[in-house]
């Protein structure tokens, strides 16, 4: 009986301490063939790697045979994590035919010393770069060892080396040698840069409509300036970004044999091979919203327009309760990365008893540096106001726009990590085509904060003020409106804002907060929300209003789709909201 205790005693101390690391599930039923014990860092390249039986071994022959290929694959797996000592055994054989097996990895090894040799021109022109890439080393003495961690070390420091200049740099030898009593290993590598290179003059191929000048005006570095592959992949990103093209790339042309002697500097010239767009695009589209209802629209896009390479986009809008007719040109960039859009449209809307009749004709300039977009605009614009059981006006205003703009996101339609900050002011006179004097100023931060893998929480802010004597006489897209999708859920779209008999119109001052928690399982994931906010005609008359409630999400490929029910307090029924959940 002593001895009974201790053997139970002896396996719940292994199964509490390694537990169970692999089981297969026999056909006939749940009964696992095989029960893996092994230590919890090792679980995961076993359970991964190792195929298991998924029947019952019957005979003594079978289980044989599986232990003997289990010792050697086993074996082979753990050396790649830096277990070299490995050892596995059968330890016993259930009632129910379930086979245990004993994986004892041992100790893992341990880098015991790094030596990194540089040949090449660097070797003799650049000694402080070499030392600073043998610091940058992501493997040092004293690191646990395995050969992901090694291959990974070895690409990065020849990445690193070939970054700048010596864009030829290869790996000449590489070892690593283990020595298996003491668990250490010595790690050797030998790289050679090759010679310096320079940039060399641009070869385009694949241009049929447009000019070469099109292309070279993206490029940030020169001729005879010195190689940075950095440079490169920032004239592929931009060319990419562009409509006129559906596929770039660019590289710099190296010889396959280099003749250069020690010292010498290489011009190499960069190679830029494109496939062009269609020039013409008609679609046509479909789509739902809950705050404009039912979406159709017609598009046409020229990415030539009069052989200029300029972009022409013209589109029809029908919803519920907006249509849009709009036309805009969207000039190439100058050589200091200015661009034109030149736009005009005509809407009309009808939200929350407001109908409104626009004219739109506008041109505005656009430049984009370090992930900072600025924008300035002057647009022109008269606004026809019908408000139920209100007074009609007509007023028009020629605002000149300001707007900063910056994200700083992991991923630009599925962020979990960053922020988005955007900056408004614009401003109007009566003595430039305007019926009043006004100044608007609006801010908008949203926050996403990671939390492990799957877990988000966003943080938004807006706030917004026009500065005017009166409300009056300004178009309502330079005042305040609030409530529905993206602002406040819980209230119908635009419902927040200053009343004016039957109808809800713009008010001068807004403010909106608004926080989610978002759990994905997988592409689909689940929120819960809260958001506050309302528009009034003064900053004092603000009376912050709150919506709350959950809400599925689906990342599909044109980002996350939300699907929301929320409510609110004074409201009895529950406003179901639809959208895209981020706007850029």
């Amino acid at each position: 009986m002593k001895h009974l205790h201790i053997s139970i005693a002896w396996s719940l101390i292994w199964l509490f301490t390694f537990g169970f690391a692999a089981s297969a599930e026999a056909k006939s039923g749940s009964i696992p063939s095989v029960i893996l014990i092994a230590p919890e860092e090792v679980r995961p390249v076993l359970s991964q790697h190792f195929q298991i039986p998924d029947e019952l071994m019957k005979t003594e022959s079978e289980r044989a045979g599986f232990v003997r290929r289990a010792q050697r694959e086993i074996h082979e797996l753990l050396m790649t994590e830096g277990y070299f000592s490995s050892r596995v055994s059968p330890r016993s054989v259930m009632g129910s035919g379930t086979l245990e097996l004993l994986v004892e990895p041992g100790a893992l090894a341990k880098v015991s010393s790094v030596s990194i040799e540089f040949r090449g021109d660097i070797s003799k022109t650049d000694s402080v770069r070499a030392q600073q890439l043998r610091k940058e080393w992501s493997l040092p003495q004293g690191d646990g060892f395995s050969a992901n961690a090694w291959d990974r070390a070895k690409t990065d420091l020849l990445t690193q080396l070939a970054r700048k200049e010596y864009a030829a740099a290869r790996i000449v030898d590489s070892s690593a040698k283990v020595d298996i009593p003491s668990a250490t290993v010595q790690l050797n590598i030998i790289l050679d840069s090759g010679p310096r290179y320079r940039f060399g003059a641009l070869r385009i191929s694949g241009l049929k409509r447009y000019s070469e000048s099109m292309v070279a005006r993206y490029a940030t570095f020169r001729e005879g300036d010195e190689y940075d592959r950095g440079q490169l992949l920032t004239l592929q990103t931009r060319l990419q970004n562009l409509a006129q093209f559906n596929s770039i790339i660019v590289s710099l042309d190296i010889p396959a044999v280099s003749d250069a002697a020690s010292g010498e500097i290489v011009t190499a010239p960069v190679k830029v091979q494109v496939v062009e767009a269609d020039s013409r695009k008609l679609s046509v589209g479909l789509g739902y919203s809950t705050n404009n209802g039912v979406r159709s629209e017609l598009n046409y896009l020229s990415n030539n327009f009069l052989d200029r390479a300029w972009s022409f986009n013209s589109a029809l809008v029908l919803e519920q309760n907006r249509q849009t007719i709009s036309a805009g040109v969207d000039t190439l960039p100058n050589p200091q990365g200015f661009r034109l859009l030149w736009n005009a449209s005509g809407e009309r809307t009808k939200i929350q008893g407001l109908e409104t009749l626009r004219d739109k004709f506008g041109v505005t300039r656009s430049h984009t540096v370090f992930g900072n977009e600025f924008n300035i605009g002057l647009n022109w614009q008269q606004e026809h106001r019908i408000p139920e059981g209100g007074v009609r006006e007509t007023n028009q205003a020629l605002v000149l726009d300001w707007r900063w703009m910056r994200r700083t996101v992991d991923d630009p339609l599925m962020p979990m990590s960053g922020s988005l900050t955007e900056f408004r002011l614009g401003g109007a006179g009566k003595a430039f085509l305007s019926d009043e004097d006004f100044v608007r100023s609006y801010l908008r931060h949203q926050h996403w904060i990671p939390l492990g893998e799957s877990d988000v929480i966003s943080l938004r802010g807006e706030a917004g003020y026009t500065q005017t004597p009166t409300r009056l006489n300004i178009p309502q897209e330079y005042l305040f409106r609030v409530g529905g999708t993206q602002t406040v859920r819980g209230f119908a779209y635009q419902s927040l804002g200053v009343h004016e008999v039957d109808a809800v119109v713009g008010g001068r001052a807004m403010a909106v907060a608004s926080a989610e928690y978002t759990h994905w399982f997988s592409s689909l994931g689940v929120a819960v929300f809260t958001d506050a906010g309302d528009a009034a005609d003064t900053v004092k008359g603000l009376r912050p209003v709150v919506g709350y409630g959950v809400g599925g999400r689906w990342r599909s490929p044109v980002g996350p789709l939300a699907l929301d029910v929320a409510r609110s307090r004074g409201v009895s029924d529950p406003f179901i909201h639809f959208s895209i959940a981020v706007a850029f």
